[in-house]
């Protein structure tokens, strides 16, 4: 795997069409995208799974990460893997997923736990989760991906909140796909110390991204020290890739970051402030 910086197009870009965002991120100077999933539907139609593979294709990025489904996000649902009456819906949309995974060479699927229901027990919706966890985890492995397991902010019946509540689940499951994804604006906003977040769990992280904090904006708008937490990612061995995941509020959305570094990897100027 290439390191990269990636966009995600489904917070930035999001005044432009679906199909016409990874070409919108080309455009900007970067070679990776990511999505939530980008469909109405768990389980869209053939026709519309291969438009959105050829805007992805056309575009000549690299589609670094991708969302399972999180059901009705609009109101606040977060996820169907803890859900049992969700089930088949589930795996229905896992293989979709992992069919556009396999086209395109998708490194890693985040998994959205779910919200606790109060209609049915913590212990059943943990149950449910392990086994889809386990379920997509082998999936992953047959095609040399991943599986994140992702803390969240602002939903308060979403209950991974630290990386060690995903830890734990991780753990709970057992399988060697699985891994977590650490956004530094969520870890923040939930109290967790992201220095200390790396220095424990640095090796078991799969995927980063990146928002400040307070606002969840670019980069210098808030008191995240990116350029340290970088550097320390880096030094303790993660080279994966660095997503932007935040909801712009400047004119040109990517102005922080130079043009001749939106192509590169995240880890050329942590190297390079590491040893300086």
């Amino acid at each position: 795997m290439s390191s990269r910086y990636v966009v995600n197009c489904s917070m930035l870009f999001a005044d432009v069409p679906v199909l016409q965002r990874p070409q919108a991120a080309r455009d900007a100077g970067f070679e990776a995208v990511e999505f939530w999933w980008p469909f109405e539907s768990a389980v869209p139609r053939d026709r519309e799974v291969q438009a959105f593979i050829r805007a992805v294709e056309e575009a000549g990025v690299q589609l670094a990460a991708l969302n399972l489904a999180g059901g009705d996000m609009a109101v606040g649902e977060r996820g169907l893997a803890s859900d049992p009456d969700r089930r088949n819906m589930f795996r229905d949309n896992a293989e979709i997923a992992f069919g556009i995974a396999e086209h395109l060479g998708v490194g890693a699927l985040n998994t959205l736990y779910g919200n606790r229901m109060p209609d049915i027990s913590a212990a059943a919706q943990d149950e449910m989760a392990a086994e889809n966890l386990a379920h997509v985890a082998g999936m992953a492995e047959r095609i040399g991906a991943v599986i994140l397991i992702e803390p969240l902010s602002g939903i308060e019946a979403y209950p991974l909140r630290t990386a060690a509540d995903a830890i734990a689940v991780i753990d709970g499951v057992g399988a060697p796909a699985l891994r977590l994804l650490a956004d530094l604006y969520h870890l923040s906003v939930n109290g967790d110390d992201i220095g200390t977040v790396i220095a424990d769990f640095g090796d078991r992280i799969g995927h980063v991204q990146i928002a400040d904090d307070p606002g969840r904006a670019e980069p210098g708008t808030g008191m995240i020290d990116f350029d340290g937490l970088l550097a320390q990612l880096f030094a303790r061995g993660y080279r994966g890739h660095v997503s932007l995941e935040y909801r712009p509020t400047a004119p040109d959305p990517f102005g922080w970051l130079p043009r001749n570094r939106r192509g590169g990897s995240p880890w050329d100027q942590s190297a390079a402030r590491s040893n300086s």
